[in-house]
């Protein structure tokens, strides 16, 4: 009977605690201008889903679990994802120049070009530029995309060297990678609301973008994959990735070893030394912090009118996911890092700002 009453009141705890949470991001979302929010926090096997704030400003369309978010650069560690996996099966060796397997149009008469690897790529030391031209217009993909960097010199966050390396996957393995995700991640994880490019089936439970001032915009309708911003999902499905990612899942443990391995300090190309720095770097295909709660892998996602990011705690078995339908997004972030993780300076976002 002690036993019962004390299951009861620890599921009435944790209860309240969980209303509790959800009361606090709804302020935030209120003090911050942000329409509406998914959260998902995992500590090793609890998880806590939050869905609060509307799909659209000025309706009634409460977010909810099933709600269709744009993921942006969070897309970028599914394809790192996949790219260690074929790594794995030796259809890929890191440190082989990208164009030795495949022949990118796009860089002809790029010289510097030839020393580009799949390892440079995943730590964002190419030399390429974030996007040569804007990549949703039909021009982008036969655009010229010259070097801004000498390769592996200094890090410079870059969506085209992602692309190259998505153009490489799909030409070694003569599958878009619409379908290398679907056989490596959607299907193997049971994410039924992920996918890079738009589904009619989304319309439905997608939400709208806003703006600053909070006017709303419909959400893209991506219509070919491209890991660097055409990623719908939901929190509950990325999360789910997120757990399979961060932990090495479906990895050979000396290649999970390298999602918590500096690879590069992120020494930012033609920036001077901030104060976020230090506690800043890259491995493969990930972002690090040095937190006050232990090593952090983080990314961030900025598709203009939807905002979002996750940070882990691998020594502690925690992760936060964070999808915002805003620009305003990250004036809250950290608020909402230090509700589930506790006090601390978590750096991410002061780097961002620098």
């Amino acid at each position: 009977m002690k036993q019962v009453l004390l299951l009861l009141l620890c599921a009435l705890l944790s209860h309240a605690a969980s209303a509790q949470r959800a009361a606090e991001l709804t302020a935030l979302l209120q003090r911050h201008g942000v329409p509406g929010m998914q959260v998902v926090y995992t500590k090793g096997r609890k998880v806590e889903a939050y869905q609060v704030g509307v799909r659209e400003a000025g309706s009634s369309q409460p977010v909810t679990a099933t709600t269709i978010f744009e993921a942006a650069s969070l897309g970028k560690e599914m394809l790192t994802y996949v790219a260690l996996r074929l790594h794995d099966r030796h259809l890929l060796d890191l440190d082989k120049p990208l164009l030795q397997y495949y022949s990118y149009p796009r860089l002809q008469g790029q010289p510097r070009a030839a020393r580009i690897t799949a390892r440079m790529v995943l730590a964002h030391t190419a030399g390429l530029p974030n996007w040569a031209e804007n990549p949703t217009k039909p021009g982008w993909k036969t655009s010229a995309l010259v070097l801004k960097y000498a390769p592996d010199s200094c890090w410079n966050y870059s969506g085209e060297g992602y692309a190259f390396l998505q153009k490489t996957l799909e030409h070694l393995t003569g599958k878009s990678f619409e379908t290398l995700a679907t056989e490596e991640i959607f299907k193997p994880l049971k994410l039924q609301n992920s996918s890079f490019q738009w589904r009619e089936s989304f319309a439905a439970a997608a939400s709208a973008g806003h703006d600053g001032a909070g006017k709303p915009s419909p959400i893209d309708h991506f219509t070919e994959p491209n890991a660097g911003f055409s990623l719908y999902t939901t929190a509950a499905d990325y999360s789910r990735f997120l757990q399979a990612f961060s932990g090495g899942r479906g990895l050979q443990p000396a290649t999970a070893q390298l999602l918590l391995t500096l690879a590069t300090p992120a020494n930012r190309c033609g920036q001077p030394s901030s104060a976020a720095d230090p506690y800043i770097a890259w491995a493969c295909g990930v972002g690090l912090a040095t937190t006050s709660r232990g090593l952090a892998q983080w990314q961030w996602g900025d598709n203009g009118n939807f905002k979002g990011i996750f940070m882990t705690l691998p020594g502690q078995q925690a992760s936060v996911l964070v999808f915002t339908n805003s620009s305003n997004g990250p004036k809250l972030v950290d608020e909402v890092l230090r509700l589930f993780f506790g006090p601390g300076q978590y750096w991410a976002t002061q780097w961002l700002a620098e």
